[in-house]
């Protein structure tokens, strides 16, 4: 089911903000999908979703070779699933040390995860400019 990505409706959002391990697939430089592991955020006002990372990690390098490509970014997606329940949100991401916008990843994943991340001087913020968004989150969810 298709969600307007900035004005989610509740039952979307407040899944975003439970604490679930989502998935970040990017691609490969042959095309193909690479999917780990991560936490995500989602912050609806700015359009983004953000996905802390070290910077010498592979989905880091896979979003840098993509958005060289045409400057836009890389196009990847984040899900998350629990139960009957699921959530998508796609888009275009980019890679980022600044410090302020680290700081920020950082806090909002302290927010949805209860937990300060752990202190990494090579840590970066892959921010994703979110234009779709999927999923079945509310009561009697189905597939």
């Amino acid at each position: 089911m298709a969600i307007d990505p900035g004005d989610p409706p509740a039952p979307y959002l407040s899944f975003w903000r439970e604490r679930h391990l989502c998935t970040l697939t990017t691609l490969r430089p042959d095309g193909t999908p690479h999917v780990v592991p991560v936490g995500v955020t989602y912050d609806p006002e700015a359009g983004l979703a953000r996905v802390l990372a070290n910077k010498s990690s592979r989905k880091v390098a896979h979003v840098l070779a993509a958005s060289g490509l045409d400057g836009g970014g890389a196009r990847v997606a984040v899900c998350q699933v629990d139960g009957r329940r699921w959530a998508t949100l796609e888009g275009r991401a980019v890679v980022s040390a600044e410090a302020g916008r680290v700081a920020e990843g950082e806090r909002r994943y302290e927010e949805r995860y209860g937990r300060v991340p752990r202190v990494n001087p090579d840590r970066v913020v892959i921010e994703i400019r979110v234009d779709r968004a999927l999923g079945k989150a509310g009561p009697g969810a189905g597939a």
